[in-house]
Formats: structure tokens, sequence, C-alpha cells
């Protein structure tokens, strides 16, 4: 059995124990609570699937450690229906945190061998998630503009490319009811900049065409971005 009471035990304490590291997002946290991070995982490590750490996968890539996946989706602040790109598919379990929210996922990975394997395990569990084998310093610009983009990654500088395929804002119709420009807003990007030594998770949000802000949070530890040739 995939899902027994065991793993769901384990799952519900480790949301318990993000809540204490400070996560209050509870769309957030009731979509972690649904996803078997143990499938995501080796065989040899889903004994470790649901502490707070993150966990080799092959290749020298990690799965994230949970919090980390919490606060960078709880960054992107993910609603049903948006499209949103991935930057390292890695294991997957992001993409399938994203799928819990109801997004339209579109994730880029350069190892094939990873992407193959992770693409078995999404399509077994039911998350659909479209998936290219490809450099994700240039974004996918056939099926942006993207409400939002999360890097899995560490960056030493933003791509540009990245920022170009954010949506721009979309004032509402002046006829709509509260009609306000105010706080509309374009997509956000979430990305960890830095070096080898540590990087700062970073929200970057469009608001036209020209202007973004820049929002830095907390500092963590990533396996580089690395561009494909």
């Amino acid at each position: 059995m995939h899902d027994d009471r065991l793993y769901q035990r384990q799952r519900a304490d480790l949301v318990d124990e993000l809540r204490l590291k400070g996560l209050r997002d509870e769309r957030v946290l009731t979509a972690m609570s649904k996803v078997p991070r143990h499938l995501f995982v080796e065989q040899a490590l889903r004994y470790r699937a649901y502490r707070d750490e993150a966990l080799p996968i092959g290749l020298k890539q990690t799965i994230s450690q949970p919090f980390t996946v919490a606060h960078q989706t709880m960054l992107l602040d993910v609603h049903p229906g948006d499209r949103l790109l991935e930057v390292g598919t890695g294991s997957g379990y992001q993409a399938a945190v994203l799928c819990e929210l109801g997004a339209r996922v579109f994730s880029i990975e350069r190892h094939r061998p990873l992407l193959e394997r992770t693409s078995k395990i999404l399509d077994a569990l039911g998350y659909r998630v479209v998936m290219r084998h490809g450099d994700g310093t240039r974004g996918w610009s056939g099926v942006a503009p993207f409400d939002g983009i999360i890097v899995t990654a560490a960056a030493d500088e933003v791509p540009q490319a990245l920022k170009e395929q954010l949506r721009c804002p979309q004032p509402a119709p002046e006829s709509a009811p509260g009609y306000s420009n105010k706080g509309n807003l374009g997509g956000r990007l979430v990305i960890p900049v830095g070096n080898v030594r540590g990087q700062v998770m970073t929200l970057i949000t469009r608001m036209d065409s020209d202007t973004f802000t820049y929002e830095e949070t907390h500092t963590f530890r990533f396996v580089p971005l690395v561009p494909n040739g």
C-alpha cells in the first residue's frame, strides 16, 4: 500500500513541525499534507522521507527540505488555475505540491534520466505536469507568460529570460465592482540567488513591462543552476 497509516501520520507530524517553524499558509500546508513524499525518494531513504531535511536523488541532485518547499510555495502565492513554470523538476515533489494547489504546472529539467524517472512517478500519482528536457535558465517561451516561476537551484544572478516570461499586470475593467489599479501585480518569480556558500531566497514581482520589485527573505543552500551547453 503506497500511503498507509504510518506515512499519513508521519506526514501530519511534518506539517505540524512546519507550523512550529513559522509557516502559516494553511493552503500550502494542506497541499503538503496530501503529497506522498516517500514515493519521491529512493526506497532505502523512505524512513527519512518525512524528516525536515533534503535527501539525495542521484546525479548530484537533491529533493529539497520540506521547509524550503513550503517557503518557496508560500512566496509564489499560488491560486487555482495559475500557469506556473518550475525550473528544475528534480524529484517531482515540488511540482506535485503545486498541482495540489490547483495550478497548471510546466517543468524543465536538464538531466534527462532524472526527468524520465520523475515523469513516471508523477503520472502514476495522477499529477498532470507538462515536462521537457532543456536549459531552465532560458525559461519556456513557447508557453509563456506565467503567473509564477519557481527555481529550485541556485543562480549567481537572475536570468533575464525568466523575468521577461512573467505575466504583466492586467488591469481590471473600469466597470468592475470596486475597480482600482492599486495593488494589481504581475507574475512572481521565486529564486535563490547567491554563491556556493549560500543563497538568499528572492521574490521578484513584475509591476509593468519594464519594472520589477525585489524582496529578499531567508538564506538557503541549493545545488547550482547550470545552463545546458
